[in-house]
């Protein structure tokens, strides 16, 4: 006796008709039709009583109908407990800085749709964040900018673009403007994490800066965006970009965030070893969040880390 066995006769059994039970089940009628034959002649009994007008059970066959379906009712408690088994109880989630409320609101969806997974979040500099990824050490990871090559043994998947936007001192004539012009910068030093911290980033920067006719001016390089943020504030006559993530975060009185007439922004994607099955939950939970607006206005200031200013 066989499961597809069964899972035929009960098919016919509820529509006591041939034609619909192979439709239900997604067959052809001829191979419904030979398993319910199989099953008769292994039960050594007719179960059907079959005429060209109708399809009826036997008294044989409504007898065996409840057990049918309580082995069909077992394999699938069997089935949903080994996938509860084969859920994991932990993701490993490699993040970025600059994420704001979108990874509050990614977090906060995954968990309604995976109560019983605790996430743990890891933030590292991108080429660790995918060696963690790659050798299992991570389940997923973030990773802004242009991606690496196809024979890492990862996949990205992509997600949303991250605007970035020009931060300067609140007293600098430009601040008045509603969006500036990268040209009009040419003048100011720019401060920037040093590139082997966030290639993507500053490439960026480098590329669109070549674009509107200069080279920007370095200034002291600075590893973390409040140190950043605070050598701007002093009223000093210097620039930066900021994930407009974090500059929605971040309150700062001395420091005008102002969008680029140009637009900047780095793709931002799902990396995954292409050995696993995609995290289908958590790209569905990136994906509602990336379909949310943005909250207006200012926050508190955040504490940011060295990790703020990596991809």
């Amino acid at each position: 006796m066989e499961l597809r066995q069964l899972r035929c006769f009960v098919a016919v059994a509820e529509e006591l008709h041939f034609g619909r039970a192979a439709e239900r089940l997604l067959l052809g009628q001829p191979a419904v039709s030979q398993q319910v034959r199989r099953l008769e002649r292994e039960l050594k009994v007719e179960l059907f009583d079959r005429s060209p007008r109708y399809v009826r059970l036997t008294p044989a066959g409504e007898r065996f109908l409840p057990a049918a379906r309580n082995v069909l009712a077992a394999e699938d408690a069997a089935r949903a407990l080994a996938a509860d088994l084969a859920a994991p109880t932990v993701l490993r989630l490699g993040t970025v800085g600059g994420l704001g409320e979108q990874l509050e609101d990614i977090l906060d969806t995954y968990r309604t749709q995976a109560p019983t997974v605790r996430v743990e979040l890891h933030a590292e500099p991108v080429r660790e964040r995918l060696a963690r990824l790659s050798d299992g050490r991570l389940d997923a990871a973030f990773v802004r900018g242009a991606l690496p090559g196809a024979d890492d043994g990862l996949r990205y998947l992509p997600l949303w673009q991250d605007e970035l936007v020009i931060a300067l001192p609140a007293g600098h004539p430009l601040a008045e403007r509603p969006e500036v012009d990268l040209a009009d910068l040419a003048a100011l030093p720019l401060l920037m994490t040093e590139r082997r911290n966030h290639p993507a980033l500053v490439d960026l920067v480098a590329d669109a800066c070549a674009r509107a006719g200069f080279r920007p001016l370095p200034g002291p390089p600075h590893h973390t965006l409040q140190n950043t943020l605070a050598a701007i504030g002093s009223g000093a006559p210097m620039w930066t970009v900021v994930y407009a993530a974090n500059a929605r975060m971040t309150h700062a009185r001395r420091i005008a965030f102002r969008p680029c007439r140009t637009p900047l922004a780095l793709p931002v994607s799902l990396a995954v070893r292409r050995s696993a099955p995609p995290p289908r939950l958590l790209l569905e939970a990136c994906r509602r969040s990336t379909s949310r607006p943005a909250t207006p206005g200012l926050a508190a200031p955040t504490a940011p880390t060295s990790d703020d200013q990596d991809p």
